[in-house]
């Protein structure tokens, strides 16, 4: 029985997986042994830098203007505060799993497909894959929007290009190069989010070259609150309740980063728990402190801020330096910003390409996306993610304000989705342990579980369901699509995959198998040899890294 629900599922079988591979290759296309073909290049330093590049990028410089505009600046705080508590709950969920099996070729949908049932896993795979594809295109219409502030005589498809090139040629490369690139991007970013940070502070205490005292003055006036739709105390929570629903586009995806790149981690079972635990620590500085400083230096009603309406360029971070009168300083930070655009089109395009070949590997997308270069690179689906990615070019024929809000909204609700399917998983994972007395051997454990997981999905599935409440009034039939397209489409592949293969509902908990490849990372997790700090400078490098 558990054969037929196999191949039924979507799955090859054994005889045939092991086609090609000429190794142990267990249920879902994922090898076991050491010399398979993704490489393990990636560094605890690269692996923290890739979440935080994928977290840190325009949602903050540039998607917070838009909500800024729209709500004022307590919502869009209190809603980042909020999206980062559910941002924990799902980095903690996905850890606990990818650390007990961090195997080579997985990814999340891997996990779905094991501990819940292939249908789910085949919807899952491919929205994952839409929606990095959607973020790759994404960061390019916001890389086109930041490059349009310098007023050059070029017109915005070259800009987009020109982005689109420098991603793909980055992912084309080894793994190793791939990470490299990215802790250096993410870097440029960090340390420019932390001057930022830094310079907020000191123009809200009256330090810039106007020596004007800022403090709160623009929760003020114009005030803290703009009431949405409606006035009083349901004009203010629906604002809050629109910030939720947007700043999610900040964060969508970022916490599964870390998971996708385990199979291609040096020591996961000790680096990946690391970078799990200082996730939240960073994002509440970068996040917590960045949104709440956004709304202290510029206005909600600065018509410069980024909305359909108007014809805006800037992030909100560079029109609070100009509006403080620092010259210069504003062209330099709009660079830093513009390589944030790249960073994160570079983590996506690489989340992308690796869920297309554990798709391919799982008999659930077209075996030419296994096809991989002599340096461990997944070429096909780099090439096949990139292209989809081009719909940044709708930046062309729309504003690119409105074509960056399409954009960020589809991945969203995307997004929001993938992180329903993730908390599924997880509730699965752990009562499969729980009923087969195998608590104990989890290598990383976390806190508040499973209540914290049951409330954030309780939450997840309300937001995504008015997610885009907004397009009725008036109906809005683009945004409207924009907001809600995704969720037929995923009931389309999944309804349709389980009628097609008559697969069932459930794996029941007792024959969820957390056992197969168990000991082999066990056995991994025992050959790593923890580095040893010999001095002070060692010692602050291995907590940095």
């Amino acid at each position: 029985m558990k054969d037929d629900v196999r191949e039924e599922g979507g799955t090859t079988p054994d005889k045939e997986r092991d086609e090609g591979h000429g190794g142990h290759i267990i249920d879902g296309g994922i090898s076991l042994d050491r010399d398979s073909q993704l490489q393990r290049g990636l560094k605890s330093r690269h692996i923290q830098f890739l979440a935080l590049g994928g977290a840190i990028g325009t949602g903050l410089f540039v998607g917070s203007g838009a909500i800024l505009h729209l709500v004022g600046p307590a919502p869009l705080w209190m809603a980042y505060m909020v999206m980062m508590f559910v941002v924990w709950v799902i980095m903690n969920d996905i850890a606990e799993m990818t650390v007990y099996l961090p195997m080579r070729g997985i990814t999340l949908p891997y996990f779905t497909n094991r501990y819940v049932d292939p249908s789910l896993s085949f919807a899952a795979g491919w929205n994952y894959w839409y929606v990095y594809a959607i973020l790759v295109a994404a960061e390019a219409a916001a890389g086109a929007i930041l490059l349009d502030y310098w007023d050059a005589p070029v017109h915005d498809a070259v800009w987009i290009t020109m982005i689109l090139v420098v991603i793909l040629a980055l992912n084309i490369i080894a793994v190793s190069v791939f990470g490299e690139a990215e802790f250096w991007f993410a870097s440029i970013k960090l340390i420019t989010i932390m001057g930022l940070i830094i310079l907020g502070i000191v123009l809200m205490l009256g330090g810039g070259p106007n020596h004007q005292r800022l403090g709160f003055w623009y929760w003020e006036e114009p005030g803290a609150f703009n009431e949405y739709l409606t006035t009083g105390s349901s004009g203010r929570f629906l604002s809050f309740w629109t910030a939720l629903a947007r700043a999610g586009f900040s964060f969508v995806t970022s916490p599964e980063l870390i998971g996708l790149a385990a199979g291609e981690t040096v020591a996961p079972r000790r680096n990946i728990p690391k970078a799990a635990r200082r996730f939240l620590t960073r994002l509440a500085v970068f996040y917590g402190v960045s949104s709440l400083i956004i709304g202290c230096i510029v206005p909600s009603d600065d018509p410069r801020l980024l909305s359909p309406e108007s014809n805006a360029n800037a992030s909100p971070w560079v029109i609070g330096i100009q509006r403080a009168g620092i010259g210069g300083l504003n062209h330099a930070i709009n660079a830093a910003i513009l390589t944030s655009a790249w960073s994160a089109g570079n983590a996506f395009l690489y989340s992308g390409s690796r869920v297309l070949y554990s798709m391919a590997a799982n008999n659930q997308a077209p075996r030419i996306f296994m096809k991989t270069n002599r340096r461990g690179v997944p070429w096909p689906a780099v090439l096949a993610t990139w292209g989809v990615a081009c719909l940044a070019f709708l930046n062309v024929s729309e504003g690119g304000a409105q074509a960056f809000l399409w954009l960020m909204n589809l991945s969203t609700i995307s997004g929001y989705i993938a992180w329903i399917v993730v908390m599924i998983t997880y509730l699965r994972f752990r009562k499969a342990l729980q009923v087969q007395g195998l608590m104990d051997t989890r290598p990383f454990v976390t806190p508040l579980q499973p209540y914290a997981t049951w409330f954030v999905l309780g939450l997840m599935v309300i937001l995504t369901l008015t997610n885009g409440f907004q397009t009725f009034a008036p109906f809005k039939y683009k945004d409207f699509l924009a907001a809600y397209i995704t969720l037929p489409a995923f009931l389309i592949l999944y309804f349709g995959h389980k009628v097609w293969f008559r697969t069932p509902w459930a794996r029941p908990a007792a024959e969820i198998d957390v056992i197969t490849g168990k000991k082999e990372m066990d056995d991994l997790a025992a050959a790593d040899e923890k580095p040893v700090a010999k001095n002070w400078v060692q010692r602050i490098w291995f907590w940095i890294a």
